[in-house]
This record gives C-alpha cells, structure tokens and sequence, in this order.
C-alpha cells in the first residue's frame, strides 16, 4: 500500500508542471493606447491684433537728462493680416518655420515737445520666424523669432514754417511667444505676444527748416488668429 501511494505522490509530483504550462496566464492588461495629436503640416490662417510703439527722436540738440533720446513718444493701434507655415513634430516637441503679411493703423505722435510736432504711424509690415515648443497632446506652448519689416511713414509739422512728411521702409528683429490650441483636428487657434524692433530711420535734410534727426522704433503686439491645417490628423500613440 505504501509503495501505490508512494508511486501516486511522484507521479502527480512530475506532471504539475506539465499540467502547468497548459494554463492559461492571467495577469494586467497593457495599458489602453491614448490618441495624441500630431502637430505635423502645412497651415494657412489669419489673425488680427493691437499693438503698442515706442519712439525715440534725437537731432542736433542731443538727448535730455539722463535719456538716450531727445524725445520720446508713443503709438498705438491695430492690424491684422495672414499667415502661412510648417510644423513637424518629434515626440513633444514642435518645430516650424512661419511667414506673415499684415496691415496696420499704429500711430502716435510728441505733441509738439521740441517745438515742432513729430507723428509716426506704422502701415503694414512682414514677418518670417522659426518657432519651437512644447505640446501636450492639442496644446501647444511655443516661442518664435526672427525677422521683421514694416513701412513707417513719418510726419514733421514746424509751425509756421512746413510739414516734412516721407515713408521709410526698415528691417529688423522680432521674438515672443504664444498659446495654440487644436479646437479640431484642422482648426488651430492661438494668442501670441511679439516684439518688433524696426531699428532706427534718419532725416539728414529736413524740407520745413528743423535739425536733422533719427527716430528709433520698437513696437509690443498681441494678437489672436485662427489657422487651418491641411490633412487630417495623425494619430501619435501614447502609452
């Protein structure tokens, strides 16, 4: 009898682990593939905005106190325009490269603080930027820089003598950063600050008997816009 039980106990000893391997195996199941958002593409879109200038005139009589300027004064006022760029995304991060064109009716002028009456009014202007950022799945967060141009038209009024009025075209930086959002898979908003430094224009021979001057420009923007992107979306799995 022992010799049977004994036999029993080696026999069941020697086919659990075959009996074993024919189990299934229970354990977690792979986590669930969420869909990301592929910022990858060509856009075309359009924006408008508000923007705030700063200008610094200096002429023969050389600056005031402590200022680098001989006068300063300020401009303000809106513009819109379109746009057009390429993303391409790796993992989280973003590049891409934009270009923009926009109209504008930014204007200011010194109210006569040398005597005489200095206005500036940007008109239109352009703009070319790399881009980079972080996104988190329809959300992007980036900064841009790059080049700028704009056509500022600068108004001399001499009381009593003449009006020296004339265009300067300038080129020049520009550098911010923004906000986007995918509200579809093609319908991208965004809020973006800029800053554009036009450099400085000069008027060596007034036509309305003032000294010769420079005018230094600079100008904050904020804008929103609303791009399209072309193709649908590319889904990007995330674990």
């Amino acid at each position: 009898m022992k010799k049977v039980l004994l036999t029993t106990v080696a026999l069941a000893a020697l086919m659990s682990p075959a009996l074993g391997a024919d189990l299934p195996i229970y354990g977690k199941a792979p986590a669930a593939v969420t869909p990301a958002y592929d910022w990858s593409g060509f856009y075309v879109g359009a924006f408008g905005g508000y923007a705030w200038g700063n200008h610094n005139v200096n002429n023969g009589t050389g600056p005031v106190g402590f200022a680098n300027f001989t006068a300063n004064y300020e401009s303000k006022g809106a513009f819109g325009g379109g746009e057009l760029g390429a993303n391409w995304q790796s993992g989280n991060i973003v590049v891409g490269i934009e270009a923009d064109g926009f109209g504008a009716n930014v204007k200011g002028d010194d109210s006569f603080a040398l005597g005489w009456n200095d206005a500036t009014k940007l008109g239109w202007g352009a703009t070319v930027r790399g881009r980079a950022g972080i996104a988190v799945d329809r959300l992007l967060l980036f900064f841009t820089g790059g080049w700028a141009y704009g056509e500022l038209t600068h108004t001399n009024t001499n009381p009593g003598v003449g009006v020296d009025s004339f265009k300067a075209t300038r080129s020049g930086l520009t550098a911010g950063g923004g906000i986007a959002y995918a509200v579809t898979d093609n319908v991208i908003a965004k809020f973006e600050y800029r800053y554009i430094d036009l450099g400085t224009f000069h008027r060596d021979a007034p036509t309305n008997g003032v000294l010769p001057y420079t005018v230094a420009n600079t100008y904050s923007t904020v804008l929103v816009g609303l791009d399209f992107k072309f193709g649908g979306n590319t889904v990007v799995a995330k674990y």
